[in-house]
């Protein structure tokens, strides 16, 4: 039960939601996170630090990035499953198709980090 309370609460924060729904088109640098969601530095961290213990993202050091995308690789059906059905969900949200085409015209190779 420990696996599913995690995952369940990784998503019953918007923010984070929108982040998985944000990675479903690819790896993102905690500083393009940031400026998708308006929030500071520090709040980013702390949400992506609740989906990585979830099992719901993995993060990899770039440089001096921090380089988030969705877990390929699951402790539990929970992540698996929360994972798949959310490619589905959320598909007519505007707030989510705006993030997401912001996402696409962004390469993050020219985004200058300062975390």
């Amino acid at each position: 039960m420990k696996h599913f309370i995690r995952v369940m609460k990784a998503l019953s924060d918007p923010n984070r939601v929108r982040v998985l729904k944000l990675l479903q088109d690819g790896e993102l640098c905690v500083c393009n996170i940031q400026v998708y969601l308006q929030l500071a530095q520090s709040s980013v961290s702390r949400h992506m630090k609740v989906l990585e213990d979830a099992g719901l993202v993995q993060r990899r050091r770039q440089g001096t990035w921090i380089m988030y995308k969705l877990s390929g690789t699951h402790e539990s059906e929970y992540e698996a499953a929360m994972l798949s059905h959310l490619k589905t969900w959320l598909e007519d949200d505007k707030e989510l198709k705006q993030m997401r085409l912001q996402t696409n015209l962004v390469n993050t190779e020219e985004t200058v980090c300062t975390v």
